[in-house]
């Protein structure tokens, strides 16, 4: 593929204050998509906690984060285009606030309404990460662009380990209080709304248009209808009535979604776009690494909690040893590997780098099946796989940014971060379904089942497969990414003298 479109290259020719500016910008993104992958994460170590706090059931405890997943489902679309639309800064600064609150509330409330009400708000907070990839393009100049997408998409894969880190921390001892944890959240949400505040500018770029109604809440249904039977079909039943129907309606509203978006004048995602062969496929590839992502974060977590001499494995680890000792590894190799991802999605293609990103989760998780039995190798294996999801993670956006124009990057941004949050959400339930599927034989008398070490294996090898067809979607379904006719006149003229396809250079 050429450089650009048309257009001679361009040096690196900017003032030393443009470039301090950069990274100050690429600072604060990061710190706010840091703070949105830690809202999906946070509350997994300590869901017990709250629902003994609450004095609720396991399936009351488990809204807490269906709560999140559902509004982050309907706000992501909506406001990524509203950003698009209206002002990304402003609107990253609104949903900040919302942030805000949802924390303050759940910190603050003793009720699971409430806290299922703030945990809501936190959703909306999803949001934030497709603004801030767009906020990247619209001010960080093209030759830098790769490495700073990826900066921010390694924060946010490192805001999801450290997130476990931190809970397992604040409710170590022996009067633990989960509301510390959302405190925290407070604290550092507190702290991003500063840093975009005064280290991001204005918004320059906006599309203006209207609204489109009918489009977002054919699409919210859709959504909820698909993710509600995903995330509590192990409560109901996967052959039960209500998870069928919901499955059934979000077929038929998925059907009525796409008749709408093809007759409004101004459709909340371009269908154009949505099909368009690289959109398609980075979406696909972003459903298959949040998918390896929880399978990864919740297997390894309950594995190395197993009681030993009760059920033949595990390393009877303690909450906190688990998100220490066995999770931070891989979320720090994750940091490291975001700016090595980038360098490499500038010299030689999102391609390869989403091909590489396959094969290290394939190891990671190959080791993790045929040997989990010692920390050394759960460790080194958790390393491989967090290395793929921050390569992962630096080559999808690299991706959408090239392949849509500048009016449409934020919501283009948002699609894929809901495919990411869709296939987390798919790894939770079917590793959930997995482990409880077969429970250990022989257990003393009033134990609770716990699952079969063949269970753990099944999972690690699921979760090999899904990256193992990342490599599939690089080599085969993005072999001639581009950008797409309809789209390479306005991307020219958006981005001047160097175009995001420049971001694609070595793709072919």
């Amino acid at each position: 593929m050429s450089a650009g479109i048309g257009s001679a290259p361009v040096h690196d020719s900017a003032p030393a204050g443009r470039h301090r500016s950069e990274k100050a910008i690429v600072l604060a993104l990061s710190l706010a998509a840091m703070i949105v992958s830690m809202m999906l994460t946070l509350v997994v170590p300590i869901l017990s906690l709250i629902q003994n706090s609450l004095h609720t059931t396991a399936a009351g405890a488990s809204w807490v984060t269906t709560a999140t997943l559902l509004s982050a489902a309907v706000f992501t679309p909506l406001l990524g285009r509203f950003g698009d639309q209206h002002g990304k800064k402003p609107t990253l600064v609104g949903v900040l606030l919302v942030l805000i609150a949802g924390t303050v509330l759940a910190a603050t409330t003793h009720s699971l309404l409430w806290l299922i009400t703030g945990r809501v708000l936190q959703g909306a907070a999803t949001a934030i990460f497709p603004l801030a990839l767009s906020v990247l393009r619209d001010e960080v100049r093209p030759q830098k662009l790769p490495a700073a997408l990826a900066m921010a998409s390694g924060a946010f894969a490192f805001g999801s380990g450290i997130a476990l880190v931190a809970a397992g921390l604040l409710t170590a001892g022996s009067h633990p209080d989960y509301r510390s944890v959302f405190w925290l959240a407070t604290g550092l949400a507190v702290v991003v709304l500063i840093a975009v505040l005064t280290l991001v500018p204005a918004t320059r770029h906006t599309a203006g248009g209207r609204t489109d109604i009918l489009g977002t809440l054919t699409l919210a249904a859709t959504l909820v209808l698909l993710l509600l039977p995903i995330t509590q079909g192990h409560e109901w039943g996967w052959s039960s009535p209500s998870t069928i129907g919901c499955f059934a309606g979000a077929a038929a509203m998925a059907a009525v979604w796409v008749l709408v978006e093809r007759q409004v004048p101004e459709p909340l995602v371009d269908m154009r776009m949505f099909a368009h062969r690289p959109v398609l496929f980075a979406n696909l590839a972003g459903l298959l690494v949040g998918y390896g992502t929880f399978v990864f974060i919740i297997g390894v977590s309950y594995l190395v909690q197993m009681p030993s001499r009760v059920a033949g494995y595990g390393f009877d680890a303690s909450v906190l040893r688990a998100s220490v000792e066995y999770l931070l590894p891989s979320t720090v190799v994750s940091l490291l590997a975001a700016p090595v991802g980038g360098q490499w999605v500038r010299r030689h293609g999102p391609r390869v780098v989403l091909a590489l990103a396959s094969a290290s989760g394939t190891a990671g998780f190959a080791w993790l099946a045929l040997d989990h039995g010692r920390t050394p190798s759960v460790i080194a294996a958790g390393a491989f796989v967090g290395a793929a999801i921050s390569l992962g993670y630096a080559a999808m956006p690299a991706i959408i940014v090239a392949a849509v124009p500048q009016r449409e990057s934020g919501i283009a941004n948002g699609i894929n971060s809901i495919s990411r949050s869709t296939g987390s959400a798919i790894g939770s339930a079917v590793i959930t379904t997995v482990l409880a599927s077969k429970s250990v034989g022989h257990l003393p008398a009033g134990s609770p089942a716990l699952p079969a070490e063949s269970q753990f294996t099944l999972s690690f090898v699921l979760a090999g497969a899904a990256f193992a067809l990342i490599a599939l979607i690089a080599w085969f379904g993005l072999r001639h990414i581009q950008v797409a006719q309809h789209h390479a006149a306005e991307a020219a003229a958006d981005r001047g003298a160097v175009t995001e396809s420049e971001v694609l250079r070595g793709s072919r």
